[in-house]
Order: structure tokens, then sequence, then C-alpha cells
């Protein structure tokens, strides 16, 4: 979880995985989205922003 010095991103899954690749399953995974409609929060790092980044055709964004 992000502490309240560094930013945040709330990050919304909108699309499903199914007929992706596993690359792409393994990333949402890791960003911690399993479910459709699912929101978790992470720190603006740059591992977190080359993963919105591999996989922003699924996903909706939001500063915090």
């Amino acid at each position: 979880m992000p502490n309240k010095t560094t930013k945040s991103l709330k990050i919304t899954q909108i699309k499903s995985v199914i007929g992706h690749n596993s690359k792409t399953k393994r990333t949402m995974a890791a960003l911690g989205l399993r479910k459709m409609h699912q929101t978790v929060m992470h720190a603006d790092t740059p591992q977190i922003q080359g993963m919105i980044n591999a996989v922003s055709f699924l996903l909706k964004v939001e500063k915090s």
C-alpha cells in the first residue's frame, strides 16, 4: 500500500483477460487484478507504470 508521502494510483480492470496471452494475464495478476471492475491502489512507481503501459487497454487509471 502506498504511504501518504507518495502519489498513488487507483487502477480498475474494465475489460476481461479472456482471449489474451499468458503474459498479459500474468501482468494483471501482478497488479492484483483478478475480476472485472475490481479496483486496487498502488504507489506511482516506474515498475507499476510499466505494467500499466503493458496492459493499458484493459485498465482505467486514476491519480489520487
